[in-house]
């Protein structure tokens, strides 16, 4: 069963992860969730799918009034990351749902309508949660055309969606990467398939490189921290990828 952690803390601001369910069915890829808290305020990154809304929503109730989520994120179109998105907006109507321009004709074909959807610009931008500044950082071609991360200056957390992914076998359910040489065996595939360009990879490592980050945390697989993350870029920056 999922469960709701809190991975940062800082008074009214606080970020939790949804992570792992070893009860999903094994025909649906795991994903991670992350609920952003600002005061009144909160922002659920990529929500998943409508087959896993159950274990989201009930993983969220058990330490927080899903009532205040008043925002999602969606860092593509992907259905595991938005196809929910019907049955969030059945729970609360007036859910705004942050999202690049380039599929805010697509993504409505899972719910919602054209009051449903802040649209992203290409080069993203700032938006605030609670009395929080959230960045939106382009991630295009990482893998999806049109592709955000969340970053937060406050927690010096990225969310960097598919980036950082691991497809990690089911005995190994930590949160966090404790062994980054052992982990990362399991995300390099993911990442020459997956991710489809080289030069957006470079602009990518080179944008993050100049962020401060403690936690960078993907939507699969575990959350790397510390020194990781620096481990992390470098070698992704080196990683040929866009291979099949």
């Amino acid at each position: 069963m999922k469960k709701l952690t809190f991975i940062y803390e800082d008074g009214e601001h606080r970020w939790a992860a949804i992570a792992r369910d070893p009860d999903r069915p094994g025909y649906v890829i795991d994903t991670n969730e992350y609920l952003v808290i600002d005061g009144d305020e909160a922002l659920l990154t990529d929500p998943g799918g409508m087959e896993i809304f159950p274990a989201v929503f009930s993983a969220i109730s058990g330490g927080f009034d899903p009532e205040r989520i008043r925002f999602l994120f969606a860092s593509h179109q992907d259905p595991d990351i938005i196809s929910s998105l019907a049955l969030w907006l059945e729970f609360n109507p007036r859910i705004k749902c942050y999202l690049s321009w380039l599929w805010g004709s697509f993504v409505p074909h899972f719910g919602g309508d054209a009051e449903t959807f802040i649209s992203l610009p290409d080069e993203g931008m700032p938006f605030t949660l609670g009395k929080t500044t959230l960045q939106a950082v382009p991630a295009h071609y990482l893998h999806s055309s049109g592709n955000l991360h969340l970053y937060d200056p406050r927690a010096k957390i990225l969310f960097s969606g598919d980036v950082g992914a691991a497809l990690l076998p089911s005995a190994a359910d930590g949160l966090f990467v404790t062994d980054f040489d052992r982990h990362i065996r399991h995300a390099e595939g993911f990442h020459r398939r997956w991710m489809g360009s080289n030069d957006a990879k470079r602009r990518w490592c080179e944008r993050v490189s100049r962020l401060d980050i403690d936690l960078l945390c993907p939507q699969h697989g575990a959350i790397y921290q510390g020194a990781d993350v620096g481990r992390f870029i470098e070698w992704f920056a080196e990683l040929e990828v866009g291979l099949a």
